[in-house]
């Protein structure tokens, strides 16, 4: 027999069948609820039901047809398996077209029960999951930040409104892609500092030539060049926030400056001799644990414990994983919104690849994995997210359906991105080569999509 899972409410009034088919059900794997009476499963079922209803249609009292009934009341979407005698199988069958999931008639064999329940199972669950994922979206319209619940997600959000306030000086300490950039923009807006600019720098993205005058500034005339006088990213965050990404790719040399700058609440741009007091406060984040020698560096140990008032750690994606269907709706209704196509409603792959991939790239990876699925395109390049939404041609072939709903999509980002075959690409998430390869085969042309060429005008071939 195969193995299921999940879990049933199942309705008979004969104790002895009760019995006997709830072992058979518990052994293949699902879990269920035995009641001998209609009245009595009704007080076990309700929207969040997240299971499948099993009844015979022949009980005294409310029979499994008027229970059905009335589940599909509670929420239409929970599958309702009727079991029926010989005499039942034409009310039965009238009941399929009435929305009853699957009808089983007597005697049946416990595989044909077992196959039926883990097709409902699963239906049920993907209903689950995309109601879970739509709510997720409502709620990250409202703006709700830091999505998820995780005890380590919840204490952090506690922690940030206790401190929004106080002027200290912060580490943030993640992994690539945990949002480290969220926490410090959160810091500044839940605090008085909000009217007053954040200002944000990559360490690790600018040259050593040019993160000195980045930072701190210079007066015309400083150095070649320096012909107008430039203020500096640390004055302009006076009063508000600075945020310093990737702390630990800042040049020991700058070190030294910033150092003094967090000591002194003060700095003197390169060709002036004027002390200018700053109102600071620092959040600074990297992806490495500064307070270990071996992944610290070259980084300074006092700039770091100058750092250290407050650390704070964004846990990865793989610790919290629970959060992933909440942040995977929030990402996929902005998704959504920027491609202007409705929210998808994703498929059994896409459902195991959220539940089953490690998310080395964490939050951002995820977000990019939602864009894929807005688009239509599932865990890989083979496979669809959702079903096509686009005509297609009259009595095609299977291929040739998928042909042309990959096709349109192509011409969708295409259209997105003026033409842009990198940004293209990058929106598809497919290689290059298998780009190209696509544009030969369905007879596209980027050139047709820029300068808002007509898309309709390029060859299909299907």
């Amino acid at each position: 027999m195969t193995q299921g899972s999940g879990l049933v409410a199942l309705v008979d009034d004969d104790a002895d069948l009760l019995h006997a088919t709830t072992q058979l059900l518990e052994l293949a794997g699902f879990t269920v609820v035995a009641r001998d009476a209609a009245e009595a499963a009704l007080a076990v079922v309700d929207r969040d039901f997240d299971g499948v209803v099993v009844s015979d249609i022949r009980m005294p009292g409310m029979n499994g047809l008027q229970l059905f009934d009335r589940i599909k009341a509670i929420d239409p979407d929970i599958p309702v398996i009727l079991v029926t005698g010989h005499g039942d199988v034409d009310l039965a069958v009238a009941a399929l077209k009435d929305g009853v999931y699957d009808f089983i008639p007597k005697p049946y064999a416990g595989d044909r029960l077992v196959e039926a329940l883990k097709r409902a199972s699963e239906k049920r669950r993907l209903v689950m999951e995309n109601r879970r994922l739509r709510e997720a979206a409502a709620l990250a319209a409202d703006g709700l930040p830091l999505i998820g619940e995780a005890p380590a997600i919840r204490r952090l959000r506690e922690t940030l409104r206790q401190i929004a306030d106080m002027d200290v000086d912060v580490l943030v300490e993640g992994e690539t892609g945990t949002g480290k950039e969220v926490v410090a923009d959160l810091l500044h807006r839940w605090g008085r500092r909000r009217a007053k600019p954040f200002v944000a720098l990559n360490c690790g993205a600018l040259p050593e030539t040019v993160i000195e005058s980045e930072l701190f500034g210079h007066e015309a005339g400083a150095f070649t060049g320096a012909q107008r006088r430039r203020i500096g990213r640390v004055e302009h965050s006076s009063g508000g926030t600075l945020f310093l990404d990737e702390i630990e790719s800042m040049p020991p040399a700058l070190q030294v400056k910033l150092l003094r700058v967090l000591e002194t609440r003060s700095l003197t741009p390169l060709g002036s001799n004027e002390i200018r007091r700053l109102d600071l406060r620092v959040v600074a984040a990297t992806k490495v644990d500064l307070g270990r020698p071996d992944q610290r560096g070259d980084f300074r140990e006092d700039l770091y414990f100058r750092l250290n008032v407050v650390t704070l750690r964004i846990p990865p994606l793989r610790e919290r994983r629970g959060d992933i269907p909440m942040l995977f709706g929030h990402f996929l209704g902005k998704a959504a919104e920027r491609f202007g196509r409705p929210v998808a409603k994703v498929n059994a792959a896409v459902s195991d690849h959220l539940q089953s991939h490690a998310w080395p790239g964490n939050v951002r990876e995820l977000a990019h994995f939602a864009d894929r699925v807005a688009l239509g395109l599932g865990p890989d390049d083979e496979t669809k997210a959702v079903s096509p939404q686009s005509p297609e041609p009259a009595a095609a072939s299977l291929p040739e359906r998928v042909g042309h709903y990959e096709a349109q999509l192509i011409r969708d980002a295409l259209r997105d991105h003026g033409g842009d075959v990198r940004g293209a690409i990058d929106a598809l998430g497919v290689p290059r080569k298998t780009f190209y390869d696509k544009l030969k085969r369905y007879g596209i042309a980027a050139s047709e999509f820029r300068n808002g060429g007509d898309p309709h005008s390029v060859r299909e071939q299907t």
